[in-house]
């Protein structure tokens, strides 16, 4: 299979995961795996290692997540009709990236896209809706950690809604990623990446993979349990041993190839839990 014919197959829940035989048996820290795309090599030979669970989009960095049944895995990311994976992303008014770190509320921010509209919601907060495309709001620069951007404004009254929700006392704005407009490349945070890979928002990979016995398997060692939704992956998958997708060097979903790069590094993100009004408790502190 050529590589575009790779970008454009569709992911649904339920369809096996089968594991390269050459996989590496050193295990990475931390719970999760960061993949790229990867043109199938039919000399290799896989077995079945589980089925797919869950498929998440998370449109906006640090926002709520998004459960699909069917998404497009794209070079970039996964996609479901518009949403397209950490597209959207917050920003101070000098154009710093504002997550979840800093504002633990944004988990709770919905983003959807309905009828050429943009719509948010969030806790005691009404619905927005704007227009999706609006090409003559400006072009901002922005970062994400130390890496240049771009990404195209989403216009004042997005930038007051979530300045109300975060009960900021900085105005903050939201932009969205658009294909022409400067990219990250992961390669300049972490060398294996290849030098051609581009990714929108997020930390690093396009698509993160975890099981749902390795969050069982932490959730035995804590006081309350916590569910996979914090972790933020792409996709999960069951069926299989606690952290044994730490040892998964290529993985095929459907016709899909995916090949690990780097074990997923967590951070104190993955912490906080929520209730509809805010904060509760850090788990694993």
């Amino acid at each position: 299979m050529d590589f575009k014919g790779v970008l454009v197959k569709i992911f649904t829940r339920n369809r096996e995961v089968v594991l390269c035989a050459a996989g590496t048996a050193v295990a990475l820290l931390g719970l999760g795996l960061v993949y790229k795309y990867n043109v199938r090599r039919p000399e290799k030979k896989f077995t079945r290692v589980g089925v797919v669970t869950q498929l998440l989009l998370h449109p906006m960095k640090s926002g709520k997540a998004v459960l699909v049944e069917t998404a497009e895995c794209l070079r970039m990311g996964l996609k479901y009709g518009e949403l397209r994976d950490r597209h959207w992303l917050v920003i101070t008014e000098d154009g710093h990236m504002v997550t979840g770190r800093q504002q633990p509320r944004l988990v709770l921010v919905s983003l959807s896209c309905e009828g050429g509209q943009l719509c948010l919601n969030g806790p005691q907060m009404e619905e927005l809706r704007v227009p999706l495309q609006q090409s003559n709001n400006a072009v901002v620069d922005c970062r994400v950690f130390s890496i240049d951007v771009q990404g195209r404004d989403c216009g004042d009254d997005v930038s007051n809604w979530l300045t109300r929700y975060l009960e900021s006392d900085k105005t903050v704005r939201l932009v969205h990623y658009e294909p022409h407009l400067k990219a990250q490349r992961p390669s300049e945070k972490e060398p294996l990446f290849p030098k051609d890979e581009k990714v929108a928002y997020p930390d690093a990979a396009p698509i993160m993979l975890m099981s749902e016995a390795s969050v069982r398997d932490l959730n035995t060692r804590l006081n309350k349990d916590v569910s996979v939704f914090q972790f933020r992956p792409s996709i999960v998958v069951n069926d299989c041993e606690a952290f044994t997708e730490d040892t998964w060097d290529h993985i095929e979903i459907g016709q899909v190839e995916l090949k690990r790069v780097v074990g997923c590094g967590r951070c104190l993100f993955t912490t906080p839990m929520f209730d509809q009004f805010g904060l509760l408790k850090s788990p694993l502190d």
